[in-house]
């Protein structure tokens, strides 16, 4: 959620970089906002004064009783119970203003970071970096669909027949690689300095409202009505929630998490060739990172994530490309997003498999997650979050890319972890 005293020091600003590059005219909201804060600011200013005033009046009477002058005494006491009223209904007007400001300050997406491309689709995102030559395999290679119905490693009909579409089954190899990769992608995070968390994967509404998911993102999630929980969409919720309310040591900063989950996404309304198989699904596994960091540090440890995300697409011998996501395709709760993205041979086309995004106070400002600086001012934390990776479309490249007439050839690095360098 976007501060309202960053809102009334660029009022014009953030109109314009909202409508110009998220394509948000947020002119209302921001209007309005501003008559919500100037009328809470006033209301505030009243109380204060009439709390003053009322302190003031409350010790002379302890001393006019000492001094016999009972009758002034009781007169300022009826004096104090008429301001107890004004305050108690200013009170009453105060949290009005401020619920007021409150719901129009989360309709607002996060203010883009300079340098977010303007533009409506992913098509205008830009192309940042290229690693890897891509593949060129024989005509007659499969689709990771199909190889993992050839080597009996999943299944989407098992799936369906137990929960529906777009919940696969794993077995045997499938489940043992899923499993290597999840405990690679773990093992690589600890190297870096992250602590494993293992998180619920059930949600309460404030949770889900600390990092941005709620209002905006309600019909993406799986919900529980008689327990009201959500399913969680990521690791990120949970775990960033941790620090929810907390008021954290400088000398803690930069928190490093990471933790593996289940994923649960509802994927309404999405068809097509384009999402067969493993390439959209509703519950998948992944291993994320995210870090809470000092608000001067935030996009030098961007650029670490996206170093860390891109050393193991690396090591998993995947050619990768990273883009810069343009205000049209950035999520409601990024300053600025970096996607990467492997290419698939099989299917001749490039797959998302990491977002890698720094919140700024975004969702600091919701979690109340702050730290006292060098000057002992309590400070917003910035908040980053990046997928290390996303399980189901690195299967489905490792499949088709790593395909030969002899069987599929498991990464090096992985073959500690599945026990077979070969799925023949």
């Amino acid at each position: 959620m976007l501060q309202i005293a960053f809102i009334r020091e660029n009022v014009e600003l953030v109109k314009e970089r909202l409508k110009m590059v998220r394509n948000f005219d947020a002119s209302e909201i921001i209007d309005a906002a501003i008559d919500a804060d100037k009328q809470r600011r006033q209301t505030q200013q009243k109380l204060d004064a009439l709390l003053n005033e009322s302190k003031q009046l409350s010790s002379q009477i302890g001393a006019l009783y000492k001094q016999g002058k009972t009758d002034e005494a009781n007169a300022i006491k009826v004096k104090t119970t008429d301001l107890k009223q004004e305050t108690k209904q200013l009170e009453e007007d105060m949290n009005t203003a401020a619920a007021s400001l409150h719901d129009l300050l989360v309709k607002l997406p996060n203010f883009p970071h300079p340098s977010v491309p303007k533009g409506s689709t992913d098509e205008d995102n830009v192309v940042v970096k290229e690693v890897g030559a891509l593949p060129v395999l024989d005509k007659a290679v499969l689709p990771h669909w199909e190889l993992l119905e050839k080597y009996q490693m999943m299944s989407l009909e098992l799936g369906t027949k137990i929960a529906g579409a777009g919940f696969p089954v794993f077995m045997g190899r499938g489940a043992k690689l899923q499993r290597a990769l999840v405990a690679y992608f773990l093992d690589c995070a600890a190297k870096a300095g992250y602590t494993e968390y293992i998180p619920p994967l059930m949600i309460n509404e404030a949770t889900a409202y600390g990092t941005g998911q709620l209002p905006d993102k309600e019909g993406q999630m799986y919900y529980i009505e008689k327990d009201d929980l959500y399913m969680i969409p990521t690791a990120e919720v949970p775990i960033t929630n941790v620090w929810r309310d907390e008021i954290v040591k400088m000398n803690q900063l930069p928190i490093k998490m990471a933790g593996h989950s289940q994923c649960f996404r509802r994927e309404a309304g999405s068809y097509g060739a384009h999402v067969r198989g493993l390439n959209r699904v509703h519950q998948f596994e992944k291993v994320e990172v995210i870090q809470i960091v000092h608000p001067d540090k935030s996009y030098e440890v961007l650029d670490k994530m996206v170093e860390h995300v891109g050393s193991i697409l690396e090591s998993l011998g995947l050619s990768y490309r990273i883009l810069r996501l343009c205000g049209g395709d950035l999520g409601f709760t990024s300053a600025l997003t970096y996607d990467f993205e492997v290419f698939s041979a099989a299917q001749g086309r490039w797959l998302e498999v990491s977002s890698v995004s720094n919140f700024e106070t975004f969702q600091s400002n919701r979690m109340k997650i702050r730290f006292k600086d060098e000057n002992k001012k309590t400070r917003l934390c910035h908040t980053l979050n990046g997928s290390a990776l996303a399980l189901p479309r690195i299967i489905a490249a490792l499949l088709e890319n790593n395909q030969t007439p002899e069987g599929i050839v498991i990464p090096e690095v992985l073959r500690p972890y599945t026990g077979f360098d070969l799925i023949a």
